[in-house]
């Protein structure tokens, strides 16, 4: 278990959750639960769920009194084949998790229905969830958004997760200055969708139109960062701050998923080849210093090898050098899944090429920061990230967590950096 006292929170998939569990955490301490073990899931390919499963039975295993709760995409999407789990007392959905009523409920007895989960399409709104701290850590995670409006033909993250819906700005502007306040130096926003922010809001305010009042409501903030955004959606304001406003980090992560054409058509993604690349050169000309991370799927159904062969292409030609590679797994009642499937080994082939275009790309870039100067925010004793979220190992003394240091960056290896924190920076 955690420590004594507190209830344990198992982690699966993105950033959103993450910011979760933290909510989670809040509501389970408020209820004073212990002997409890929350497993929050995600269901974006079968091994996400195949590890929380084999995490549920791990962790009745080693605590075989304890009341296990499971939550999150996978257990919002299909409750019933989690509730079969002998291991599993609860099983809560998505929009449930975060109600601090159903963890005073679990506190009070554990005589309650084995399944919470209400129909996520009727959710509207994207309550405000306030996370004073991350965990102690430097970085903290927010919800901006939530839920998604388009309909991938390989995603079933929308039944998980319902419709687009966002939290409006004067909100999110107070939980930022809230984190600042406790100590954190960085914020990531974070959603489903994120770039399609405020469609459901009065105004119908933009994604830049939000994250430039955020920058401008809390000077003291600082460093801001974004999660995955979509090329189709970025609208004026985020530009004009990507090229502007330092405390934007120079590090996006794009949901891209392929580079041909024809898949992306076939994938129902709104964004073509060309726009991808146009945007990133785009990105590159106003903030020089910038860097991309990518989603990819290898081996969608239909995917010839030119078609991935522009897939692979496109790490160079969008100067990618973040990656995050899915090997395509066909998800229940997906459009894509009624689609003619790849065997196994060739995705899975796909996915190692991609993965060493990646990693030639990253060990690229990594290399070419030596002998430059970064502010490196300090996650723990001898560790911290670049602006461009690139790790770099310093040594222990060179600052406390949380805090912002001048680094000469002095080698590279294939992951990371290495680097002394400059005393003149002061």
């Amino acid at each position: 278990m955690a420590e004594t006292g507190a209830a344990e929170i198992l982690t699966f998939g993105c950033r959103l959750n993450a910011y979760e569990s933290e909510v989670m955490r809040q509501h389970a301490e408020a209820a004073g639960l212990t002997d409890t073990v929350i497993v929050n899931t995600c269901a974006v390919t079968s091994e996400a769920e195949r590890q929380a499963r084999q995490a549920i039975r791990r962790a009745r295993r080693a605590n075989p009194d304890a009341r296990i709760v499971v939550t999150g995409c996978a257990a919002q999407i299909d409750p019933e084949v989690y509730a079969a789990m002998d291991e599993v007392d609860v099983v809560l959905g998505n929009t449930e998790k975060l109600e601090p009523a159903r963890f005073a409920a679990l506190g009070d007895t554990r005589d309650h229905a084995r399944i919470q989960v209400n129909d996520i399409m009727s959710a509207r709104k994207t309550a405000a969830h306030l996370v004073e701290g991350f965990d102690r850590r430097a970085r903290a995670f927010i919800q901006v958004q939530n839920g998604c409006d388009h309909r991938c033909t390989f995603c079933v993250i929308p039944f998980g997760r319902g419709n687009s819906r966002s939290v409006p700005i004067g909100t999110i502007v107070e939980q930022v200055r809230t984190l600042v306040a406790n100590g954190i130096a960085e914020v990531v926003l974070s959603g489903v969708d994120m770039t399609s922010y405020g469609a459901d809001l009065p105004g119908r305010p933009r994604a830049g139109q939000m994250i430039r009042r955020v920058l401008a409501n809390v000077p003291e903030l600082p460093r801001l960062r974004l999660s995955s955004i979509d090329v189709a959606e970025i609208d004026d304001d985020l530009m004009t701050l990507i090229a502007d406003e330092p405390r934007l980090m120079p590090h996006l992560h794009l949901s891209l998923q392929a580079g041909d054409d024809m898949i992306l058509k076939r994938m129902k993604r709104r964004h073509s080849r060309a726009q991808a690349i146009d945007f990133c050169a785009e990105a590159r000309r106003l903030r020089p210093d910038i860097v991309f991370g990518a989603d990819l799927i290898a081996g969608f159904p239909t995917e010839t090898d030119n078609m991935f062969d522009r897939s692979l292409a496109l790490v160079e030609e969008c100067g990618l050098t973040h990656l995050h590679v899915f090997p395509y797994s066909p998800r229940p009642e997906t459009p894509a899944a009624r689609m003619p499937q790849f065997d196994r080994a060739l995705i899975k082939d796909r996915a190692a090429a991609l993965r060493a275009a990646g990693n030639a790309a990253l060990a690229n870039f990594l290399a070419g920061e030596v002998g430059r100067d970064r502010d490196v925010l300090i996650e723990r004793p001898g560790l911290g990230r670049t602006e461009q979220f690139a790790e770099v190992r310093l040594d222990a003394k060179d600052g406390d967590a949380g805090q912002i240091v001048t680094a000469r960056i002095t080698s590279a290896d294939a992951t990371g950096l290495t680097g002394t924190a400059r005393r003149d920076a002061a």
